[in-house]
């Protein structure tokens, strides 16, 4: 083993632990935080690799693993609802959710379960926000119409969706789970 390796392999046995802890704070996906951890530990060994040597390590790997904690919140942008289609009752993308699973008793049962749920969820909702969420979503209304009908700021819209969106991913995250939709 070089005395490179040596060093990379020291480092990585010397910082894992508060490392590791550092991310798992600012992570709530064990899996994720791990991804992250290895992540800044590709770096190192990259950094390694470079003529200029890094002066304080410790301080460096904290800084690049917060760095790829931003970046992997800045990648994560909002999946859209699928668009409508001609159903009556505007939820045809639950449909689509357990098309494969069509004429299957345990379909009928998981799509019911999955609109209490989402039914649950919307009635959690501060007013504001299930309000945005229900017309843009729901009727199709831009969000420069609704702050010109309502006089409330663009960017004060998409924010209410954007909450109404996590909340109602959390909520249903555990039954599209469940049901391996």
């Amino acid at each position: 083993m070089s005395t490179t390796e040596s060093g990379i392999t020291a480092t990585i046995v010397r910082e894992r632990g508060r490392l590791k802890a550092f991310i798992r704070r600012r992570v709530a996906d064990p899996g994720e935080a791990e991804d992250i951890l290895q992540d800044v530990f590709f770096e190192l060994v990259q950094a390694y690799r470079l003529p200029e040597p890094i002066e304080q390590v410790g301080a460096w790997l904290f800084r690049v693993a917060r760095n790829r904690i931003i970046d992997r919140f800045r990648k994560k942008r909002e999946e859209p609802l699928p668009p409508d289609d001609d159903t009556e009752d505007g939820l045809g993308w639950l449909d689509d959710s357990f098309s494969s699973e069509a004429g299957r008793p345990e379909s009928a049962y998981s799509r019911k379960a999955l609109l209490v749920a989402f039914q649950h969820a919307l009635d959690e909702l501060p007013d504001n926000q299930r309000e945005v969420f229900l017309a843009h979503e729901f009727d199709g209304r831009s969000f420069k119409d609704l702050a010109a009908e309502t006089g409330i700021n663009v960017n004060t819209l998409l924010s209410r969706k954007r909450a109404a969106v996590l909340h109602l991913r959390s909520r249903l995250r555990p039954l599209y789970d469940e049901f391996n939709l």
